[in-house]
């Protein structure tokens, strides 16, 4: 059964980019743009990874990410916060939130598969 990923991010191509070198690499990806249901989503879905944006329609990542890590059942699944706002304060926010790692967009495509397995524990 192939390993599972849920990428909750609302631009079309960097949905499209990253749900296809997940895929080759052998994830399962579950896509999601709401901000405002993307916390449900990751408690109904059981992802072993998340790939968050920090701006999203309806609530920010950042909001998102907080909600996670209050929740006994999604504190521990590892997220991968991409911005595309690279200040230190948007890194040192994530962070502090809970984030497990954190990464600047535009990226490399072998960036984000190699993070994506480290989160997933190999």
């Amino acid at each position: 059964m192939a390993r599972r990923v849920l990428l909750i991010e609302d631009e079309p191509n960097i949905i499209e980019a990253l749900s296809f070198i997940l895929t080759r690499d052998g994830w399962t990806v579950h896509t999601h743009a709401d901000g405002a249901t993307a916390a449900a989503r990751v408690k109904n879905g059981s992802p072993e990874v998340v790939v968050l944006d920090a701006m999203l329609p309806g609530r920010s990542g950042f909001d998102i990410l907080r909600d996670l890590r209050a929740d006994p059942d999604t504190a521990s699944v590892p997220v991968l916060m991409l911005t595309a706002r690279g200040q230190e304060k948007d890194r040192e926010l994530a962070m502090r939130l809970g984030a497990t790692e954190f990464m600047t967009k535009p990226f490399a495509n072998s960036e984000i598969v190699a993070e994506v397995r480290r989160l997933a524990g190999g």
